[in-house]
């Protein structure tokens, strides 16, 4: 099937969770990932759409359309607003924060505090909303887990699979310094990915499908 004038959505980068008005919580996460598969799928004449997180990222080429955020409630909105839009497939590679303060603190903490305790609570799991938004949408999903075996990575691929209802899983980790990644379907367990690039040409030829 040809990926030309296909509606995408894909979601990339960390996502970061306020303390006060200056400080926040984030993760590691690059946005890499979402950036090649962006670029991939635009290549095939894909119609790209990418929520795109915090940090700096190099210029994207004009045919992909570019949302920006900062903050978990700003993706929460944006993937709300988009998933109306019928997209043919949805890649939800972002990093989503799973705890943010139980309480915003509106000013500034000051800075001379000898201990800060902050009670967290969960956010929502943005990706169990996909499905039952937009259910004609092929939707792929991201588990990632490091230092982990293969096989209790794959176990928890699946488990997301069948709670959030999405089509396919990319179960990754990083090992002794070394990416890997498994595309986790109902049916089959790909071979290992060894790199980003290689995983953004398998889902754009699961995608192709």
């Amino acid at each position: 099937m040809s990926l030309k004038n296909k509606r995408i959505l894909i979601t990339a980068g960390p996502t970061w969770v306020a303390l006060d008005p200056v400080r926040v919580i984030s993760n590691s996460a690059t946005g890499e990932t979402g950036i090649l598969l962006s670029q991939a799928l635009a290549k095939q004449g894909a119609k790209v759409s990418l929520i795109l997180g915090p940090g700096e990222f190099a210029l994207l080429p004009g045919k992909i359309r570019v949302i920006r955020f900062r903050y978990f409630d700003d993706l929460k909105k944006i993937l709300k607003d988009e998933l109306l839009q019928q997209y043919d497939a949805i890649i939800h590679s972002a990093a989503v924060s799973d705890y943010k303060p139980a309480q915003m603190v509106h000013s500034k903490i000051k800075s001379d505090m000898k201990c800060w305790t902050i009670k967290m609570m969960r956010t929502p799991k943005l990706i169990e909303r996909i499905k039952k938004v937009s259910p004609g949408s092929f939707a792929i999903g991201f588990k990632f887990d490091p230092r982990t075996t293969k096989n209790a990575l794959i176990n928890s691929a699946r488990k997301l699979m069948e709670t959030s209802s999405v089509d396919a899983v990319v179960a990754n980790t990083v090992v002794n310094g070394k990416y890997q990644a498994y595309i986790v379907t109902p049916k089959s367990v790909s071979a290992a990915v060894a790199t980003k690039n290689e995983l953004a040409k398998r889902i754009t030829k699961l995608l192709s499908l």
